[in-house]
């Protein structure tokens, strides 16, 4: 694995008005990296297309997986941050291709109502969901729902966009 490339990808924290974060709860089907249901909760993220702008990929994974438009930049982390997939599932995920994804993080104030959020036909319909469901959630608990594998690339986002979300309730 130590001579694959990292899977170029982007990172969205959707963060409604009241200070919490969009979080979809993965479909078994969704990908062979997913494997422990009880940490099937994740920010939505995706690859970066060949000569895709970094904020643009991150518009269109969220649009491709909640059918959300109504956003504003917060701010973008400061670094790239990555993970290496445990072996058994690097065989599988991308098709063998990759040994982790490297991932830009951003923070979007959500300006919508929650009525525009449809995981189930994301995209106008035109993308396969791949949550089976959605709620609100503090940025500090993401990391204990996050599969174990990614949990030091949300610590690392919840320490990056703390500063700039505040807590919430605030």
């Amino acid at each position: 694995m130590a001579g694959l490339p990292y899977r170029p990808c982007v990172g969205v924290a959707l963060v409604n008005r009241d200070g919490l974060v969009f979080l979809g709860r993965r479909k078994r089907s969704a990908g062979p990296e997913h494997v422990d249901d009880l940490h099937a909760w994740q920010m939505p993220q995706g690859g970066i297309d060949p000569g895709e702008d970094p904020y643009r990929a991150a518009l269109r994974e969220l649009y491709e997986e909640t059918s959300v438009r109504s956003v504003r930049l917060i701010g973008e982390a400061p670094e790239w941050y990555g993970y290496d997939l445990p072996q058994d599932v690097s065989r599988k995920a991308w098709r063998g291709r990759y040994r982790g994804q490297m991932q830009r993080w951003f923070a979007l104030r959500f300006t919508g109502e929650d009525s525009e959020i449809d995981i189930l036909n994301p995209g106008g319909g035109r993308h396969k969901a791949e949550f089976e469901a959605w709620r609100w959630e503090r940025l500090e608990a993401l990391p204990g729902l996050i599969i174990p594998f990614k949990r030091p690339v949300y610590e690392k986002v919840v320490t990056a966009f703390r500063p700039l979300i505040g807590p919430a309730g605030a």
